[in-house]
C-alpha cells in the first residue's frame, strides 16, 4: 500500500522548544521585601507620635506629686511644639527634700537597732522555752518522789531540750536484759503522765557502758541491747497514754558515755537510757538554753553561804 511508511525508513521526529527558564524570579521575593519594610516603618513611625493629651496629663501629675515648681520647657525640634501649652518638666533631683537624705551612719543605725531588737527577741524565747522545760522538769521529778523514787533520775537542759537520764542498771533492767524490773515500771509509770501532758516531741535513746557483751549472749553487741532497751522504754510509756506519733527510739551502745570511763560511777551511770523532751524553740533560742541552765545552777552555789 502506498500509505505504508517504508520499513526502512524512520519517522521524524517532532520538534520539541527547550523549556523557557525565568531568571527574572528573584524580583518577586524582592518586592516582597520591599513592602514589609515600608510596612514596618509606617508602624513605627506611627508608634513615635505622641498623645498630646495623655503626655499632659502625665507630667501634670509628676509635678503634683513630687510639688516641684513649675519651669518652662522649650525646645527647638519641631516635635517641641507637642510639649507646648504643658505645665513643664519634673525636676526629680530637686523634687525630694533634703531632709530625706539618709547618711551611712544612719543605715549603721538602723542595722544596729534591727539586730539589738532581734536578740531580744530570741534571748526572751529562750528564756520561755527554759521556763516551760524546767516546769516540766519540776512535774517529773516531783512525781518520782511522790512514787518514792526521788534519786532515780538525773535533770539536763540543753541545746536539744529537757534530757531526763535514768539510770538502767539494777533499776530499769538486770544486766544485759531488755525485760523492765518492776522498779522500772514504776518509775516509768509515774513519769508518763508528766509526758502525756507535753506538746513536746520526745526522743527515747538507749545507752551502754564500756564493757562488752558476753560473748556467745543473746545481743551480739551493746548496739542492739541499747537500741532494745530504748524501745522496750517507748512501747511502756505508749501504753501509759504517750501518743506514739510524738515519740521515736534509738540506739547508741556506749559512744555517748554520760562520765568518763576512769569515772567511779562509769559502769552504773553511763548504762542509762534518756527520755528528751525536745525544745518546740527556733535553733538560735534553742543555743542559748545551755547558757541558761548554767546561769541557774550556779545562782544556788553563789547564794549558799
Amino acid at each position: 500500500m502506498s500509505g505504508a511508511p517504508h520499513p526502512g525508513r524512520r519517522r521524524a521526529k517532532k520538534h520539541e522548544e527547550e523549556e523557557h527558564e525565568n531568571h527574572e524570579r528573584w524580583m518577586v521575593s524582592y518586592a516582597d521585601m520591599m513592602t514589609l519594610l515600608l510596612v514596618l516603618f509606617i508602624v513605627l513611625y506611627a508608634m513615635s507620635q505622641v498623645d498630646k493629651a495623655k503626655f499632659a496629663a502625665l507630667a501634670s501629675g509628676l509635678s503634683e506629686s513630687f510639688g516641684s515648681p513649675v519651669s518652662v520647657m522649650t525646645s527647638t525640634t519641631p516635635e517641641g511644639a507637642v510639649l507646648e501649652g504643658l505645665p513643664g518638666a519634673v525636676d526629680l533631683a530637686s523634687a525630694i527634700p533634703p531632709d530625706t537624705t539618709v547618711s551611712t551612719a544612719e543605715v549603721d543605725a538602723a542595722a544596729a537597732a534591727a539586730a539589738i531588737e532581734r536578740a531580744r527577741n530570741v534571748a526572751a524565747e529562750a528564756a520561755g522555752a527554759y521556763e516551760d522545760l524546767a516546769a516540766a522538769r519540776d512535774q517529773i521529778a516531783a512525781a518520782l518522789a511522790a512514787a518514792g523514787y526521788a534519786g532515780a533520775a538525773q535533770f539536763e537542759i540543753d541545746e536539744r531540750g529537757l534530757v531526763v537520764h535514768i539510770v538502767a542498771d539494777a533499776v530499769l533492767f538486770d544486766a544485759e536484759e531488755a525485760v523492765l524490773r518492776p522498779e522500772g515500771q514504776r518509775i516509768l509509770g509515774a513519769v508518763a503522765p508528766t509526758l502525756s501532758g507535753l506538746p513536746n516531741v520526745l526522743r527515747v535513746e538507749g545507752h551502754a557502758n564500756h564493757l562488752p557483751v558476753t560473748a556467745g549472749g543473746p545481743w551480739p553487741s551493746n548496739w542492739e541491747l541499747s537500741g532494745y532497751r530504748a524501745s522496750t522504754v517507748l512501747r511502756y510509756v505508749a501504753a501509759s497514754g504517750v501518743p506514739e506519733a510524738r515519740m521515736s527510739a534509738t540506739g547508741y551502745s556506749s559512744t555517748r558515755p554520760l562520765v568518763p570511763e576512769t569515772d567511779p560511777n562509769a559502769l552504773s551511770a553511763n548504762r542509762r537510757v534518756d527520755v528528751v523532751v525536745l525544745s518546740t524553740a527556733s535553733a538560735e533560742a534553742n543555743a542559748l538554753l545551755p547558757g541558761i541552765e548554767a546561769t541557774h545552777q550556779a545562782a544556788p552555789q553563789e547564794a549558799a553561804p
